[in-house]
């Protein structure tokens, strides 16, 4: 496995991030901190949560995985915005909200040092030298040693980037966008932009929410169960037009002898500027799934026949759909 530089930093991550959205919730705690060792064996050194996730469940039980003596090998990341109770102050990304929050994750999480810090998502009203000023701190403290953002818009992130040059604060590293086979919009700007500025992008949702691992088979009858059937923001990315790329898709993986979750992640590790897309396995079997990724390499003439499904820098489904800054819409 080829171990990759975090942005312009000299730390080395897994080319995989094992994210924690699904961590929390009871009785699959056993099989969840299973999953983590089981990662790490597996040679994966990066993992990524959020203090939202679960209510902070998912911190909680990140921290219990890594309370055995793994903590100082592994690139702890987490992040902030979302609201943590009906304060109105206890969200955001506001100096006296991110003081605090760090503290609560520094706690649950069990740790002394969150290792990537992120802003979970933006907040267009709020000025981004009071947050960077903040988190400039927290480093300059030892509390955080790196910064990211997530799901900002690339001029959003470019802003950033100057105001920390122009004030000597601590600059972002990393953003984490929604990226997949099957929305492909962050290449139009974001991608360019990373390379120009050495960011490591760390794509969510690498699968689409499970439709690039053959999770449905039609939008009208949505699996029990599934988050699709439970999320109306996600059903809405299940379409005949996201489908029929998959059904093309998968026979791209049949013919290359792998799984078609495994080569979402193949494709996704190979497109510029994307250091570790992060995975969300909910159990120990869809990790046994991807772990063999790690191992493997794509022969780069597929990237051709990609680009016939989903032509670069278009979409088919809309992971953006959450964010309202993303003006355009896309149709079934």
């Amino acid at each position: 496995m080829e171990y990759k530089l975090l942005g312009k930093t000299g730390v080395k991550v897994s080319p995989l991030c094992l994210g924690a959205l699904n961590f929390g919730g009871g009785e699959a705690e056993d099989e969840q901190i299973r999953m983590v060792h089981k990662a790490l064996d597996a040679g994966i050194n990066f993992i990524d949560t959020a203090n939202r996730y679960r209510g902070g469940e998912s911190e909680k039980i990140v921290g219990k995985a890594l309370a055995t003596g793994k903590r100082e090998k592994v690139v702890l990341a987490t992040k902030f915005h979302g609201p943590m109770s009906d304060d109105p102050n206890d969200q955001g990304v506001s100096r006296r909200h991110i003081l605090q929050a760090v503290e609560d994750s520094l706690d649950r999480l069990q740790t002394d040092w969150i290792d990537l810090y992120q802003i979970h998502r933006p907040i267009f009203e709020v000025p981004q030298d009071e947050t960077l000023r903040a988190l400039d701190d927290l480093v300059r403290q030892g509390k955080v040693r790196y910064i990211g953002s997530s799901s900002f818009p690339a001029w959003m992130v470019m802003e950033a980037l100057a105001i920390s040059e122009r004030y000597n604060l601590a600059s972002l590293v990393t953003e984490q966008p929604p990226y997949n086979l099957l929305d492909r919009r962050v290449e139009n700007e974001l991608v360019p932009m990373a390379l120009r500025y050495h960011l490591s992008l760390l794509p969510w949702s690498p699968l689409a929410n499970g439709i690039l691992a053959g999770r449905y088979e039609s939008a009208d009858q949505l699996p029990e169960g599934s988050r699709a059937s439970r999320l109306g923001f996600i059903s809405t990315r299940v379409t005949s037009r996201s489908l029929k790329a998959y059904q093309e898709f998968a026979l791209v993986a049949q013919d290359l002898d792998v799984t078609p979750a495994q080569l979402a992640l193949l494709w996704l590790l190979n497109q510029p500027a994307v250091t570790a897309p992060i995975i969300g396995p909910r159990t120990e079997a869809h990790l046994d799934d991807l772990l063999p990724v790690l191992e493997m390499e794509l022969d780069p003439s597929i990237s051709d026949r990609m680009d016939q499904i989903v032509p670069p820098g278009s979409a088919v489904a809309d992971f953006h759909n959450t964010h309202g800054w993303m003006k355009m819409k896309l149709y079934p």
